[in-house]
């Protein structure tokens, strides 16, 4: 039997830092769990913060209180400053994720008071909806006695679950698109019994199953995922959700993220092997989890090869997610595997194979990206070309694109790469005639003379690669591209004409952001280009929206996933 991860990557994490708010939930300080989680050798951690709720929505605790507070409120402000700071003290010991649980309080006031709490939670890498209120202002998850309070407001059992339920589909039909993932959607067994029609949902006629089901089908087709939560089974009523409810959910192909949902450092890591236990029971091989709302794929076994492959799946979501809109983002992508990542094929039920071609394609919208962690080799195709070695600083790959463009001369491919030692290399491809070319090398050493330690024209040259290991972008679109993947790598489709790929490089070295990789390729009229870059990222964003209508796609991809 395949061993199990000891670890999980949560969403519903641990409730902490919510300093002196007058209900004391989850209180801890933050860099103490982070210290604790760094010395058991986690890689990453997760914090969660539940947005402020009305005042007319309170447990008891906090009506005792005698105070009309808005619970949270300036907690909730500071929380994403906080993350920030935190993640850069502890950069490179730990990744840090937070995420907000946005409180549904019905679609009147309680909507318009959720949306705004979400422009207030910036910098998210999730969020979770769920339900602990009726509209009664009663909790579902508070005392026994508030509990027996609305049951007798309701009448009846099923009445009871049956406004939970429509609670439910009135927050995914209202802010579904607010949301990533729904928590815990059996929360109300924690103080009333399930009734039959919910235990036996999968074959029961009765209306409340129907709903249910109706329920579980809405998740799946607004591409949401199921939160897999341990704070039941600390509280003696079973892991959220029971089993039925994760069977059905696999078989809707529905994701899962997991998590202890614990809201006291002392309990940090309790339940992270017996989560990835109670999600294989239901048929599931893999979780998911966020970062900056796009998911990313977990195995649940502990198996070094299969997480780097789940690393290299991630890359590609990644790509291929920010060259999407945010509606766009949420539609499950298509997979196919090839090569040493086939055995994701039987595990992605509608995937499809790609032969021994060592690789991943992901696609939606239209749209694809293929990735690989396999060092591409040498095509030793034979090219015409220019060569360079230059300084490595802004400005340079600019001038030699602006030269060559003035002589009419388009970039079929390119080639380059940085020695690290504030010199690089470059090569790229052209088609033009020699005496052209010889003008514009004259031209350079004119003008940009002191950035070039060579400036050559190679005719029926071997392209030469530059290839290291890393995990590479092998196509944009089916377009060949092979750049080994950075942490900050722009993407672009546009026209493929000459000075069409000037304006973006005249740009970056306008704002003395330096071009680290560069990968051209094109199909017909289409050109594509990656490229690493180092510079200030909203620089970068803000440059790439003012490129023209030659660029059809301008995208900076940052990498969050690990």
């Amino acid at each position: 039997m395949r061993k199990l991860n000891e670890f999980i990557w949560e969403t519903h994490g641990i409730h902490a830092g919510t300093e002196q708010d007058h209900v004391k939930h989850g209180i801890d300080k933050l860099e103490d769990i982070i210290d604790k989680a760094i010395e058991a050798g986690n890689p990453s951690i997760t914090f969660i913060i539940h947005s402020p709720r009305l005042t007319n929505f309170r447990y008891i605790a906090e009506r005792e209180t005698q105070v009309k507070f808005i619970r949270g409120n300036k907690s909730y402000l500071n929380y994403p400053k906080r993350i920030a700071n935190l993640r850069k003290k502890y950069e490179g010991q730990i990744n840090i994720k937070y995420g907000v649980e946005l409180e549904w309080m019905g679609p009147d006031l309680g909507l318009q008071w959720s949306r705004s709490k979400i422009f207030q939670a910036e910098d998210a890498d999730y969020v979770i909806g769920s339900v602990h209120f009726a509209p009664e202002g009663l909790p579902y998850d508070g005392s026994k006695e508030e509990a027996q309070e609305l049951l007798k407001l309701r009448g009846s059992l099923e009445a009871y679950w049956d406004g939970y339920f429509n609670e439910m589909i009135q927050m995914i039909e209202c802010f579904g698109d607010m949301i990533q993932i729904i928590g815990h959607i059996d929360l109300p067994k924690l103080n009333v019994d399930m009734p039959d029609a919910v235990v036996n949902f999968e074959t029961s006629s009765h209306p409340l199953a129907n709903k249910f089901r109706t329920l579980l089908e809405l998740i799946a087709d607004r591409n949401l995922s199921l939160d897999v939560n341990m704070a039941g089974k600390f509280k003696g009523v079973g892991v959220y959700p029971v089993q039925s409810i994760l069977r059905r959910a696999n078989e809707l192909q529905i994701p899962v993220c997991v998590g202890t949902d614990t809201h006291h450092v002392k309990y940090y890591g309790l339940n992270y092997k017996e989560s990835l236990e109670y999600i294989q029971e239901a048929g599931y091989e893999n979780y998911v989890s966020y970062s900056k709302l796009i998911p990313e794929n977990r195995t649940i076994f502990d198996d070094h090869d299969l997480k780097v492959k789940y690393t290299v799946l991630n890359k590609g979501i990644e790509l291929l997610n920010q060259r999407l809109d945010e509606t766009q983002r949420r539609i499950i992508p298509d997979f196919s595997f090839g090569g040493s990542f086939s055995e994701f094929v039987n595990i992605y039920r509608s995937a499809t194979g790609m032969g021994e071609y060592n690789a991943i394609r992901i696609r939606k919208w239209g749209k694809s990206i293929t990735v690989t962690d396999e060092t591409p080799k040498n095509t030793k195709r034979i090219v015409n070309g220019l060569f360079s070695e230059h300084l490595d600083e802004p400005g340079v790959i600019s001038s030699l694109f602006n030269t060559l463009a003035s002589e009419g001369i388009n970039v079929n491919t390119a080639r380059l790469k940085s020695n690290n030692d504030g010199t690089a290399v470059a090569f790229l491809s052209i088609d033009n005639a020699n005496g052209t070319v010889e003008s514009a090398i004259e031209f350079i050493k004119g003008t940009d003379g002191g950035l070039f330690k060579e400036l050559t024209y190679k005719e029926d040259a071997v392209l030469p690669n530059y290839y290291s290991k890393g995990v590479y972008l092998l196509e944009m679109d089916g377009v060949k591209l092979n750049l080994a993947l950075s942490k900050k790598v722009i993407l672009t489709k546009h026209n493929n004409a000459p000075g069409v790929l000037l304006i973006l490089l005249s740009a970056l070295a306008s704002r003395n952001i330096n071009i680290k990789d560069l990968r051209l390729g094109n199909l017909n009229n289409i050109g594509y280009s990656a490229l690493v870059v180092n510079g200030d990222s909203n620089e970068i964003r803000n440059l790439l929206t003012k490129l023209g209508d030659q660029y059809y796609e301008a995208n900076l991809i940052e990498f969050h996933s690990f």
